[in-house]
């Protein structure tokens, strides 16, 4: 991860842990000829991301989109002095909305591993985990432990896709390895006890443990998997990631 943005990017993490909170094509020339249509200007860039996905994406007690991916990619738009716009998506239909060019890029937490053929790519930003989280009193203290018993994730995350790949050997040893909407869902099952872990990104992680209460969970100190995030690009759309990227250059 480059240096100066994980900077940037620890303090607005511990910022959002203390308060609680904190197009269709941009430049149809960039995008390679697609020729897909808009009903936004040409300085409107269109940010997809899932809005329940703290703290890179979601929605604050104002009823307003923010994040640390949001805030950085304003900032992007800011100095091209492009109008920004962040989209809520289904996370399932990302690849759609992409494709229509409903969004110009998918910014959200997102997972270069494994999908570096499917996507034009910026280069990685944040290196990031995959981690349990546990309620505290669970007696769950370690993989191993989690045999037999119940894991949720979010669906298409990058801890489904190391349950399904790499760890398949440890998720066979589950009761039951269940996809939920979203990380809000998961965490809402886990406090009622209709599952006894939940696989997630460890800054999504330390955030909701932040926000429920450190004493009420923890996470287990072995990893699932680790990964990078970046921004992906309509396949192909090399002159706008070029352009982020450059920008992004430019903040580091």
């Amino acid at each position: 991860m480059n240096k100066k943005i994980g900077i940037i990017f620890a303090l607005v993490l511990v910022a959002f842990l203390v308060m609680g909170t904190a197009s269709a094509g941009l430049f149809d020339f960039l995008g390679g000829g697609s020729g897909d249509s808009t009903a936004n200007d040409e300085s409107t860039f269109i940010v997809g991301f899932d809005a329940e996905f703290p703290p890179y994406g979601f929605k604050d007690d104002s009823g307003n989109y923010t994040g640390f991916d949001l805030d950085l990619a304003k900032e992007v738009c800011e100095r091209n002095n492009w109008t920004f716009k962040a989209q809520p998506i289904d996370w399932d239909a990302k690849d759609a909305e992409l494709e229509s060019g409903s969004i110009d890029c998918i910014w959200n937490g997102f997972t270069i591993n494994g999908r570096e053929n499917d996507y034009t790519w910026s280069d990685p930003y944040i290196d990031n985990k995959q981690v349990i989280v546990v309620k505290s009193d669970s007696g769950i203290n370690s993989l191993e432990d989690l045999a037999g018993k119940t894991v949720e994730t979010q669906k298409d995350s990058s801890a489904l896709a190391a349950l399904q790949g790499d760890n398949k050997t440890l998720a066979d040893t589950f009761a039951e390895l269940t996809e939920v909407a979203d990380y809000n869902t998961a965490f809402m099952d886990l406090e009622s006890g209709a599952c006894d872990a939940v696989a997630i990104d460890i800054g999504v992680a330390q955030y909701q443990i932040s926000q429920k209460g450190d004493d009420q969970y923890k996470m287990l100190d072995e990893e699932i998997s680790s990964e990078q995030y970046g921004v992906g690009f309509k396949k192909g759309n090399e002159e706008l990631r070029d352009q982020i990227q450059a920008t992004l250059d430019l903040i580091s």
